[in-house]
Order: C-alpha cells, then structure tokens, then sequence
C-alpha cells in the first residue's frame, strides 16, 4: 500500500478492478458462439462473418497502440474510461445492424469494439506492471488470465440470452452491462508517484527508475524487437485458424451442440490458465524457457487436431487455447523486461501488430484453403510456423540470454 497526503493506495485493488474491466474486455473471443446465429439472423454468408474475429483482433491492437499514447498524457483513469466507452458503444450498436447491410457489423462489433477492448486493455495491463515490478509476471498472468476467463462466463450466458431474447437484446444487453461495470472499475485506476518504490530481492527498488524506459522508436532500434515480434506471430496460426471453427468444427468431429458450446468455455478456460500459470512459471524459470514450452504445446495441439474426433478434439483445442494464452501473458511480460513500463502501451502494442497480423493473415489462408471443407493443409502450415517460431525465440535466447526473474537485460 503506498501512502500520501490524501489517500492510500492499495495495488491489490487496482489489480482487481483491472481483472474486472479485463473480463468483459474478453469478449474479443466469443465470436464462434454469436457466428452462427448473427449470421442467420443478418441473413450472411458464413465466410464473412468468420472475417469478423480478424478484424476486431486488428482493430484491438490499433486500440492498444492509441491506449497506450493517451494514457501517457492523460493518464490510466480517462483512459479506461474512453475505452470502456468504444467497448461498449460498438457492442451496443451491433443491435441495430440489419440484414439490409450486414457488413456493418464490421464497424460496430470489430472496429469500434475492438478499438475500445484494446484501449482498455493496454491501459490496465500497463498499469498494473508499474505497481506490481516486483512479481511482473504474476500480476500480468491474472490480468490476461482474465480476459481469457471472459468466455467461460460469457459463452454460456450469451448462448441462453441468444436463444431467450434473440441477437439485437443480446448486444443491447452486453453493451449496457459492460458500460456500467467497466467505467466504475476505471474510476479506481491510478499511476504509482514517481517516488514509487517495492521490495525485490531484499532490497528497495524505485521502479521508475529500475531499467531504461525505452521509447518505441528506441525499440524499433533493437534486434530483439523483431526476434519477438515474428516469434509472436508464428507461433499463434494455430489458435486463429481453429478460434472461429470451435463450435461447428466440433460437431463435425461428433461434438453435440451443447458439447460444442462446452467446447468454446473449455478454450476460456484453458487460455486463463495458461496466462495465468505459464506466465506465473516465467518467473520462476525465465520467459524464454516458458516460449518454448508454448511452442511445443501449440505444435503437438494442432498436428493432433487433424485427426481427433470427439474427446479428443476438445483436449486439442483446450491445449492450443493453454498455448494461446500463455503466449498472451508473457509475451506481454517479455516486452516489459525488454523496453521498460513507462512507455508499455505503445511498446506492446507495437509488438502486438503481429498478433492483429497473424490473425488476417491466417484467417485468409485458411479460408483459401479449406474451401471444400478439408483443414489438413491448413493445420500443417500451422504445425510449420510452430518451427519458425522456435528458431526464433532460440536467436532471442543468443541475443539477450534467459534469466529465470525475468529480469532480461534491456539494453541493446
């Protein structure tokens, strides 16, 4: 608890509240369970709904990288307060798209939507690893395990509100809610004081001043900005190509609609986890150790998903949504030992275009792919990027070394 002249401030409630902004900003990934009935309701071909996921993914790191610029002069407070506003508003105008333009639903769900998750987003995990400097990897792990848990709330609710109340109620219903929950959870955020200070090692450490504070056209400077950015991005393939498939790829693969539903919380399940417990185990035996865990997890997931059926499949995808989330966490984590928190928004957003590209790109292929309804193609490029990411995290390890805490040196 830090103290000051007019209030005290206790971090671990700011950590909760971002929890709580984190878990509706979860949304993102509970397309596949409103696919299939907006689709029927707009009267929309399958193919450009499944693009909705992409462009919202993309919209959400465009969102971060805007997150993170204003919160530097405004602060994490209005920030998260504007992004609340954008989650909210799109989510709420998706109600009234109409089957007379379907592809409205790009703007309002994906764009603005997306928009304000990843303001939100950027903000609060930015800000919480300004307070948490001494256990990063902790408190980063429970707010992107967060986010990830959104959809094993969400999944079943929407599923029952879609089915009681219809799509427009639903988004109405969603947009409402998260606007009311998430901007008076953004009124109890605030930056640590300059003179800031945490117990690390035994010893009294001022985080503002704990490492270069790197400026994104710094990083842009570094070698191993680019060895994470494109490790980043070949090693998720494998979970966009499967995200917008859940439900009716599994009952392909002999999955009940209930089962399939099960299916979609299973992956918010299991990518909780994994940003929770992988990024929780970077910290113990260093980030670098823990990419290669998610690479091998996210390789065995998806050569197995080629032929799994039932049971199976659900374990595939629960391991690949485990891979998915880890990689959530401490890829985030990873960028803050690198280039420093004070510019984190930015930064992070910066290497997180490539999660917003791998997501476009291979959300494309796929559908090039599988027109005929055969993913076996697609699921092996997935396989082989697995490879490429490996290669990569290993010239990182060159560069920089892997230090178990987590404290990778920064300069270049």
């Amino acid at each position: 608890m830090y103290g000051s002249k007019d209030r005290k401030v206790n971090r671990n409630v700011i950590l909760a509240m971002g929890m709580v902004i984190q878990l509706c900003a979860g949304i993102i990934y509970m397309w596949s369970v409103f696919k299939s009935p907006v689709s029927e309701y707009l009267s929309w071909d399958s193919g450009s709904a499944a693009l909705v996921t992409s462009v919202m993914m993309v919209a959400f790191v465009v969102g971060m990288i805007l997150g993170g610029k204003i919160m530097i002069s405004q602060g994490p407070r209005k920030t998260a307060v504007l992004g609340s506003i954008m989650m909210s508003l799109g989510i709420f105008a998706t109600a009234f798209v109409t089957s007379g333009c379907p592809s409205l639903l790009f703007l309002t769900y994906a764009v603005i939507g997306g928009l304000g998750v990843g303001v939100v987003y950027t903000c609060t995990v930015a800000n919480v690893q300004k307070w948490f400097f001494d256990r990063r990897g902790f408190a980063t792990g429970m707010m992107v395990g967060a986010f990830g848990f959104s959809t094993v709330i969400f999944a079943p609710v929407g599923s029952y509100l879609l089915g009681e109340v219809g799509v427009p109620m639903t988004f109405e219903i969603f947009g409402i809610l998260f606007l009311l929950v998430c901007v008076v959870c953004s009124l109890f955020l605030v930056s640590p004081p300059e003179d800031y200070t945490v117990s690390k090692n035994g010893v009294r450490v001022n985080v503002a001043k704990a490492q270069k504070q790197y400026t994104a056209k710094e990083m842009l400077r570094t070698r191993s900005f680019y060895l994470i950015f494109l490790s980043l991005f070949f090693v998720l393939p494998a979970f966009f190509i499967l995200n917008p498939l859940l439900k009716p790829l599994g009952m392909e693969r002999g999955l009940s609609d209930a089962m399939a539903t099960f299916g979609v919380m299973i992956v918010g399940a299991s990518s909780a986890a994994g940003r929770l417990l992988i990024t929780w185990l970077s910290d113990k035996t260093g980030r670098l150790r823990a990419l290669f865990l998610i690479v091998a997890l996210t390789a065995v997931g998806i050569i197995v998903a080629i032929f799994a059926q039932d049971v199976l499949f659900l374990v595939c995808i629960a391991i690949i949504g485990l891979a998915f989330g880890g990689a959530s966490g401490v890829y985030a984590t990873l960028t803050a030992d690198h280039f420093g928190t004070q510019n984190m928004g930015v930064n992070y957003g910066i290497v997180s275009l490539a999660l917003g590209g791998s997501s476009l790109t291979f959300t494309f292929l796929n559908n090039y792919l599988s027109g005929s309804g055969d993913y076996t193609l697609s699921f092996l490029i997935a396989a082989a990027t697995c490879v490429v990411s490996f290669v990569l995290i290993l010239l990182l390890r060159r560069e920089k070394g892997d230090q178990p805490s987590g404290d990778t040196a920064t300069g270049e």
